[in-house]
């Protein structure tokens, strides 16, 4: 997993809503102020007031701006400059943006449109780009389409392969991947398992919507007690030949497996 400090659990709050400031932020492991699509065209302004009025935390907290090339985006920008915020999550992310513009920000990168996923790889490479973020409605929207999963709550085929093409490409990117937020607030049992699919294929963190989704979230990434001892065991069996290819509780471990326990370590200790 590419180290990323906010994660797992990153809990959405619409900027214009400072009332819900402080319990975001008491309850997730980082905030995401949100300017763009949880604000009305008629509220930004007082939203951008309200980022300015009711400081967070600066290291657990990121401002998603609006789109470039948006009438917004310059504004979001400037009243940015007047804080101490660091972390900017960009939507609609794609080839067409002058990350230059972002220069002094660490940013998390939204592809979440066909012509996003397409460009993952070029985004990810952008200097400012630390993190990729996965969205799966606005890439359906894009797409012409109108649901990104299936009657059996799953998404969608060519959904599965835009999260994975992302998450591909910030890895080979060596950047962080965030998943997409769960909509579904009651099903706990279906963003369990998405989010526990996500820590095993590497990703960061997760992001969310209701306060209720990141206690859910958070057991997903943390290993278990069964994957840490399994863990421990694979490092001090090969510790104890010296290296090279070991067997241990009946399986054999390469170098591979053994990057898989440290990787399960990691998250333990997060």
């Amino acid at each position: 997993m590419t180290s990323f400090p906010l994660g797992p659990a990153l809990l959405f709050c619409p900027a214009d809503r400072p009332d819900r400031y402080a319990k975001a932020a008491e309850r997730a492991d980082a905030v995401i102020l949100d300017l763009e699509d949880a604000v009305a065209p008629t509220r930004k302004a007082e939203a951008r007031e309200a980022v300015l009025a009711h400081p967070l935390d600066p290291d657990r907290t990121i401002v998603r701006i609006n789109g470039y090339g948006t009438e917004e985006f310059a504004a979001d920008l400037a009243m940015l400059r007047q804080t101490a915020y660091r972390y900017v999550m960009l939507p609609k992310a794609d080839s067409t943006v002058d990350y230059s513009a972002l220069h002094g920000y660490a940013v998390v990168a939204l592809c979440e449109t066909a012509a996003g996923v397409v460009a993952a790889a070029e985004v990810a490479a952008a200097p400012p780009v630390v993190a990729l973020m996965f969205g799966a409605e606005d890439l359906v929207v894009s797409m012409g389409g109108t649901s990104s999963r299936g009657p059996d709550g799953r998404y969608r085929s060519v959904v599965a392969h835009a999260r994975a093409t992302v998450a591909l490409a910030a890895a080979a990117r060596g950047v962080a991947m965030i998943d997409a937020v769960h909509l579904d607030i009651n099903d706990h049992a279906g963003l369990a398992e998405e989010a526990a699919d996500a820590a095993a294929l590497g990703f960061a963190a997760t992001a969310c919507i209701h306060p209720s989704q990141v206690p859910v979230i958070r057991a997903a990434y943390r290993p278990s007690d069964d994957e840490v001892a399994w863990a421990r065991g694979v490092l001090d069996a090969v510790a104890a030949a010296g290296g090279g290819v070991v067997q241990y509780q009946g399986r054999m471990v390469d170098e591979p497996i053994l990057r898989h326990a440290e990787a399960i370590l990691r998250r333990a200790q997060t």
